[in-house]
């Protein structure tokens, strides 16, 4: 009798589990996120200027993407996005500004985007180098003439 009583409670169980709704964890209910490139190269750049560059992107899932957090690897990069959840199909962009004022020479920066996707998470890459604009020295002599 107890090992019926066990073998029911046991098929019983089986059945309730093989009766689960599918969770909203699953591939297929998550958002989708493709950029257009996912790094950029700026050249030389002047030093004291604001490089700026625009990550396009389009949601190819089939629920709306919602950008969490956008993380630049340091201060001197500094990210812009739409808070407002994308569209299936839509397209988005991510502005990221390098600020180069004292900054000469090579430069690679990451800036992550967290999201509610599949991968959860994407790094893009700004890089290039900033050259240094001469400084025409202050002549005392000069500055004399300039002012009689």
């Amino acid at each position: 009798m107890k090992i019926t009583v066990a073998l029911f409670l046991t098929f019983l169980s089986i059945s309730v589990f093989a009766q689960q709704p599918i969770t909203p964890n699953n591939e297929e209910q998550k958002s989708a996120i493709v950029f257009e490139n996912i790094s950029h190269d700026f050249g030389n750049i002047k030093e004291g200027t604001m490089a700026t560059y625009e990550f396009v992107f389009t949601n190819t899932g089939k629920i709306p993407l919602v950008i969490n957090t956008v993380q630049p690897s340091c201060g001197c990069t500094t990210p812009e996005w739409s808070r407002e959840p994308i569209a299936p199909g839509a397209k988005g962009k991510i502005k990221a500004i390098y600020n180069t004022y004292g900054r000469p020479g090579n430069f690679q920066k990451y800036v992550t985007v967290k999201s509610n996707t599949v991968t959860g998470s994407v790094d893009l890459t700004i890089k290039g180098v900033v050259i240094t604009t001469p400084v025409e020295p202050i002549s005392p002599v000069r500055n004399q003439l300039n002012n009689e």
